[in-house]
């Protein structure tokens, strides 16, 4: 069985070792928070799990390392220093940095080849995409085994042609997201109808076809040139931005209308997930793929070669 090494048991790292572990790998999760044996133990009952405080014991002997601790690059820098000494040669070390640069990362590190954004959207257990972003020196064996064991476990991982700040989801999410919050704060439409808006259009629209696709069927057979020249040269209004001083009215908006505290979370995260796996199963993406280990052969190699830390 395959050994994953899971930094940080926060939302993202505990559904990480949730994928990890129903895909038949064994994990180790490592996190300094006290009550971690106790959310272990809650979140992850009946997989293959083990907790522990000490980094480096549960570095010692991984196959492939997925980190999603704090976003602040001083602690990411400390625990791949930790982690590059205490895993072997060519074991890919993944952060699930939202906007972090992996080079800046790996400033440092001797590891530095092995070191790449492997950034899930949350919840990674569910969402099909992960972004692959390489670094200044990472090298093309760990962005190819990174590659694998995504796909392995089922996911859609896209591989970006270079390193930006933010990668490529979350920028366009926060360009997004600023037009909301501005249309909420000129009084154009409330929380509530602004999200219903996106569900009946805009967000059913790109989950089948994405952006540019969409664009193609939109000029119909002439293409998506002929939108750009025809309804997309009238679009001439400046969009506005949103007043980062006024932020509170947004958050204070948010929270009328879909609360806060615990109550509040699980209520709405089993809405997102419950609509979220019926929106995956008609979708056709990659099924997950063999357990590590087992021999069968996957799309890029085999799982063997997961298992066993070898590298194409």
């Amino acid at each position: 069985m395959a050994v994953v090494t899971i930094v940080g048991a926060g939302v993202i790292g505990i559904s990480w070792a949730r994928l990890f572990g129903g895909a038949g790998w064994e994990v180790r999760v490592s996190d300094p928070r006290p009550d971690l044996d106790e959310v272990v133990a809650r979140e992850l009952a009946g997989l293959p799990v083990t907790a522990t405080h000490d980094l480096a014991a549960a570095a010692d002997g991984a196959d492939f390392v997925q980190e999603a601790g704090p976003e602040r690059i001083e602690v990411k820098e400390q625990m791949f220093a930790t982690l590059a000494a205490h895993t072997r040669d060519g074991v890919v070390l993944a952060s699930s940095s939202s906007s972090l640069l992996p080079s800046k990362i790996a400033q440092g590190n001797p590891a530095a080849d092995r070191v790449v954004i492997g950034h899930p959207f949350n919840p990674p257990e569910l969402m099909p995409l992960v972004e692959v972003v390489p670094g200044e020196r990472t090298s093309a064996a760990t962005v190819d085994h990174a590659m694998e064991v995504y796909r392995g476990l089922g996911k859609l991982p896209i591989r970006l042609k270079k390193e930006i700040p933010g990668f490529v989801g979350n920028r366009l999410q926060k360009v997004f997201n600023d037009q909301a919050n501005y249309l909420v704060q000129q009084g154009v439409i409330d929380v509530r109808d602004l999200d219903d808006l996106v569900r009946a259009s805009l967000g059913l629209r790109w989950a089948t076809i994405g952006p540019f696709q969409s664009g193609a069927l939109g000029g119909g057979p002439a293409g998506m040139r002929h939108l750009v020249e025809h309804v997309g040269s009238q679009m001439r209004f400046e969009i506005g931005r949103a007043d980062q001083a006024r932020m509170g009215e947004v958050l204070d908006a948010v929270e009328r209308a879909y609360g806060t505290g615990q109550e509040a979370y699980e209520h709405l995260a089993e809405l997102r997930d419950r609509r979220t796996r019926g929106a995956l199963a008609p979708l056709d993406w990659p099924e997950p793929g063999p357990e590590p280990g087992s021999g069968d052969s996957t799309a890029d190699g085999s799982a063997d070669s997961v298992a066993n830390g070898e590298r194409k």
